[in-house]
């Protein structure tokens, strides 16, 4: 091999080492295989150009193009032209990918579920870190500069690693990197020659012992061994840029909670296939079946995703204050709820039923006073977490919730604000769902029907959530999801209609065990559900998702108003199963009350539909390969061009004749012409074949022997050319002597030059498309004279 092809091996071998690191961030390393293909055909595409002698700049043009066609069948086959050629459409899938990916590894825990806009940014942020590295490294020589693109990727990977990345996955990067610089060295040292030791003058002295690539390995190793070394003595450093997800302050009067998006994986929760529980609760509420454990809200919307706004975060004090906009005319009644969180559960929010007036739990816990939630500071988490909770049993009716003043104009202004970019579609369908509501309880509740019952959506947790702009047109159009779209789509919508609106993420109250009183909560209860603001009851939970939780019975028009329907207690409900479904949510002829009873039928636990894609084929991969290789190809044409006059010129024939036998003495006389002319002697047609033959002997630095067999082939010519009539001598062994010591007085570069940049391929076009123009305006100047004779005549 090589020094240069060993030098794009450790290119790319360090460029997979590096990216080593990002494996623990997901829980399925199949994207690192396929990652490793296409890593590896990126590098092949720059070693073939770098081959064929090609400018720098061109090589890594080529290496771009082969990297966007390959993520354009891994990822964009669909809207591609021809399934490989990346259009608009293709492009604009990629930017939504992008954003499904910032979206997910906001949204997501360590390790995150590998989803398709995961997988895109793991696999496309490598390729463009082994471009730069193999660019950097092999095709500008400048290895050590290689070393900053790698030290990005690793850093990238840590900074995000719950506990960094480890000393296996550090050594592994470092060991990459220090490869890649030994390769370099010894492709440098290589190029100056064989490494001489010096000796005294009596010639006994010893040799050095070290030479400068066994230098270079040793200073490698011990950077290294400091690199490993040198941490392990210094202080911890607690937090950084993504520690610390779930909350921050350090003392006991203040300190802020971070904007991290807490959905943790719920639709992967949803799919899971054990219903794992999470925690068991016991309470005296009597309608369980409301319920819900609140963990956080979610209350900034840029268009793409919605989040947690940066909150201050205080001591959590013994007495929560009063709820937001809760008015005394309001029925409310206390609750009683204690909670046992199971071992292998860590959240850093705490699930509670909502609003909580008092928690009496133990713990590094602060206080978020907007969205009354409690959050573990410095690594606290729900793990084993025991704790008491007193909360509100808010109780408003229909009419209360109709006659809301208007919401203070700091809420409005907080919560009803949309981007620009969110698109028209959304705020045009809120209004005609809610067309004739006379206020803005009446519009509530007409979206949470026309999600839930009325608008043909389907619940099913196999497909994408999405993300982006788009993403709510999307679903709006599809009719397709689970809570996430319902929740995230209701919340928007109301705010186009001027409602105050955030999203909630929680469960759902559980189900009932085996001990009278306790409710058990598993992860396919996690779930989200809006929250609209009105004035006088506050933040009021509405439940669009079909099959999901229960309808809140202040949403039930036909329910009984006054204190004493409201306070009548109910039965326990079980929470249904988070199983997607195929059919459709209800049944369109079946009564308004039996449909918010769940009596009309429900989706079949079984109807599973698979939203994905495993990725293209192998086949596919192949072919892609193989046209990757064509594209290659195309600068090597003039390369086989070449082989096969120079086979046609040497090759002879059955002829015998004395014509034929002279046509191979001509043949073999241009053949060595354009050998000359590939290894950078250009031919003079100004001189005879004994004056060019002498300049080929001086210019080619001919040995003795090849000057010889020159002299003979120049002989055989001027037979051919002055004696026609004579048979000229035998030429094929003289011509490959001559071939050959041309080659041996050239040096490497010229003979990699000639071998796929011949200079005669492009001389001997560049002369016949002279030849034809000069032919064709010479014909042309003959028809113009013509014309003119004649009308001259």
């Amino acid at each position: 091999m090589s020094g240069r092809g060993r030098v794009t091996l450790a290119a790319t071998v360090a460029t997979a080492l590096s990216a080593a690191a990002l494996l623990p961030l997901v829980e399925s390393a199949t994207w690192f295989a396929l990652c490793l293909l296409l890593l590896a055909l990126v590098a092949g595409a720059g070693a073939l150009a770098r081959r064929a002698q090609l400018p720098r700049p061109l090589v890594v043009a080529i290496q771009v193009l082969v990297a966007l066609l390959l993520l354009t069948v891994v990822f964009a086959r669909p809207q591609a032209l021809a399934g490989f050629v990346p259009g608009p459409e293709a492009m604009r899938h990629f930017g939504q990918l992008f954003e499904a990916g910032q979206h997910d590894v906001r949204g997501y825990t360590i390790p995150a579920p590998l989803t398709d806009g995961i997988t895109f940014l793991l696999i496309g942020g490598v390729l463009v870190v082994g471009l730069l590295v193999d660019t950097l490294a092999v095709t500008f020589r400048a290895a050590s500069a290689a070393g900053l693109p790698l030290l990005a990727l690793y850093s990238v990977a840590t900074g995000i690693a719950e506990k960094g990345s480890g000393w296996l996955l550090f050594l592994l990067a470092a060991g990459g990197y220090l490869l890649l610089l030994l390769a370099e060295s010894r492709d440098r040292v290589a190029r100056w020659g064989r490494v001489f030791g010096v000796r005294a003058a009596d010639g006994r002295g010893k040799p050095p012992k070290l030479s400068p690539v066994r230098n270079g390995r040793r200073i490698g190793v011990l950077a290294l061994g400091v690199a490993l070394v040198v941490p392990l003595a210094l202080p911890a450093l607690d937090g950084g840029l993504l520690a610390g997800r779930g909350g921050g302050g350090t003392g006991g009067g203040g300190g802020t909670i971070s904007a991290v998006n807490p959905l943790v994986s719920l639709q992967d929760a949803l799919n899971q296939p054990d219903d794992r529980e999470v925690l068991r609760y016991r309470t005296d509420a009597a309608n369980i079946s409301d319920l819900y454990l609140r963990i956080v809200s979610l209350d900034k919307f840029d268009g793409t995703s919605w989040s947690p706004s940066e909150r201050r975060i205080t001591e959590v004090p013994d007495q929560l204050p009063q709820p937001t906009g809760l008015s005394p005319d309001v029925a409310t009644g206390t609750v009683t709820t204690s909670v046992q969180v199971a071992g292998d559960y860590g959240q850093d929010w705490l699930p509670l039923p909502y609003p909580a007036s008092s928690v009496d739990i133990n713990g590094r816990w602060r206080y978020e006073p907007e969205g009354r939630t409690l959050v573990g500071e410095r690594g606290q988490t729900t793990r084993n977490a025991s704790y008491r909770v007193e909360s509100l049993d808010v109780r408003p009716t229909a009419r209360q919730l109709a006659n809301a003043r208007p919401a203070p104009e700091d809420i409005r202004r907080a919560y009803t604000s949309v981007p620009g970019n969110l698109p028209d579609v959304v705020e045009a369908t809120a209004r005609k769902v809610t067309k004739g509501a006379a206020n803005d309880y009446e519009r509530a509740v007409r979206l949470q029907d026309w999600f839930a019952y009325d608008g043909g959506f389907t619940y099913n947790t196999r497909v994408g959530a999405g993300s982006g702009p788009q993403a709510i047109a999307r679903f709006l159009q599809q009719k397709e999801g689970f809570c996430v779209h319902f929740s995230f789509s209701m919340a928007a919508m109301a705010r186009t209609l001027g409602i105050p609106a955030r999203v909630a993420i929680g469960f759902t109250p559980g189900t009932q065990t085996g001990d009278e009183g306790t409710m058990s909560v598993g992860l396919r209860d996690a779930h989200a559900w809006p929250e609209l603001y009105f004035q006088g009851v506050g933040w009021t939970r509405f439940e669009p998702t079909p099959s999901r939780g229960t309808t809140p019975e202040y949403t039930q028009p036909e329910a009984p108003e006054g204190d004493a329907a409201s306070t009548a207690p109910e039965q326990p409900e079980t929470s249904e199963s988070a199983a997607p479904s195929t059919s459709a949510s209800t049944d369109a002829t079946c009564p308004a009350a039996d449909r918010r009873l769940g009596e009309c039928g429900g989706p079949s636990p079984q109807a599973v539909v698979a939203h994905g894609d495993d990725g293209p084929p192998t086949g596919t991969l192949l072919g892609v390969g193989l046209l990757v290789l064509v594209v290659l190809a195309v600068p090597l044409l003039p390369v086989l061009w070449r082989r096969r006059l120079r086979a046609r010129r040497l090759g002879g024939g059955p002829g015998r004749d004395v014509s034929a036998l002279g046509g191979r003495v001509r043949a073999a006389w241009a053949e060595v012409l354009d050998t000359a002319w590939d290894l950078g002697i250009p031919p003079d047609e100004a001189l005879s074949p004994r004056a060019a033959a002498a300049r080929l002997v001086r210019a080619g630095h001919l040995d003795e022997e090849s000057a010889a067999a020159l002299g003979r082939l120049v002989d055989a010519l001027e037979h051919v050319r002055y004696a026609p009539a004579a048979t000229p001598p035998p030429v094929a062994a003289d011509v490959r002597r001559v071939l050959a010591g041309l080659r041996a007085g050239s040096g490497r570069t010229d003979r990699l030059r000639a071998l796929f940049t011949p200079r005669s391929s492009a001389g001997r076009l560049g002369h016949a498309l002279s030849a034809r123009s000069a032919a064709v305006r010479e014909r042309l100047a003959g028809w113009r004279r013509v014309g003119g004779t004649r009308e001259a005549s």
